[in-house]
């Protein structure tokens, strides 16, 4: 597991809690749950949902080239996601390793693949191995310009459901004591991923709206 000292993730903001956003320093998994389950819709079609693609998207009121930057540093998982802490870069450049908190411990690895000209940015992520990294969350983002005619970001972003959720390919190397795999959480991804897309709204306006950017300088 790793044990470098913790990113001095969103220490450019005074307050001790950006205000909407939730993460796993603030609300553990027991207080979230109802959270996510609030946000599952019986409703809709269960295949809808929870077939083999899990998109969910967000306008956010932050310049589109600075939320593209902000999210093609792989340190930025750091702030908005629910439960990747502790990112260090391994032996092999652009490749990084933290923990996974949803999965108790875990270590997930994770490579970004960013292109400037598209402004799309592709985390490729496994957890316990950096070898095969086969979750990839793809991610666009768009002038809202363009498609809303207003100022700001449109941000895009699909989950594929790769066969290896529902069949954990390393088995050998899982955590002992372990009780989950990714994949038993992914009739929750639809509702997970929107709180973590909240998250990147939230921090994205409130630097925007203080006059700070959107990227900080501690991952200059």
């Amino acid at each position: 597991m790793t044990t470098a000292a913790p990113l001095p993730a969103l220490s450019d903001i005074d307050e001790d809690v950006v205000p909407g956003v939730l993460r796993i320093e603030n609300s553990d998994k027991d207080e979230t749950a109802p959270i996510i389950m609030d946000m599952l819709r019986s409703v809709y079609p269960h295949e809808q949902v929870f077939g083999d693609y899990c998109p969910v998207n967000a306008y956010i009121a932050a310049p589109p080239r600075e939320v593209y930057e902000y999210l093609a540093d792989t340190r930025s998982l750091e702030e908005w996601t629910y439960s990747l802490r502790g990112f260090v870069e391994t032996d092999e450049p652009g490749l990084w390793v933290s923990d996974d908190r949803i999965g108790k411990h875990t270590e997930i690895y994770t490579r970004t693949v960013a292109n400037p000209d598209a402004m799309t940015v592709d985390y490729h992520c496994a957890w316990d191995q950096g070898k095969h990294l086969w979750m990839i969350y793809l991610i666009r983002v768009v002038d809202a310009q363009v498609v809303f005619n207003k100022p700001g970001s449109v941000v895009l972003w699909t989950n594929c459901r790769h066969p290896f959720y529902d069949n954990n390919p390393f088995p050998e190397l899982a955590p002992e004591g372990r009780p989950v795999w990714v994949g038993d959480f992914w009739d929750m991804f639809a509702a997970g991923h929107q709180l973590e897309m909240d998250n990147l709204k939230a921090i994205c306006e409130y630097r925007a709206t203080h006059g700070l950017p959107i990227k900080p300088k501690w991952m200059d």
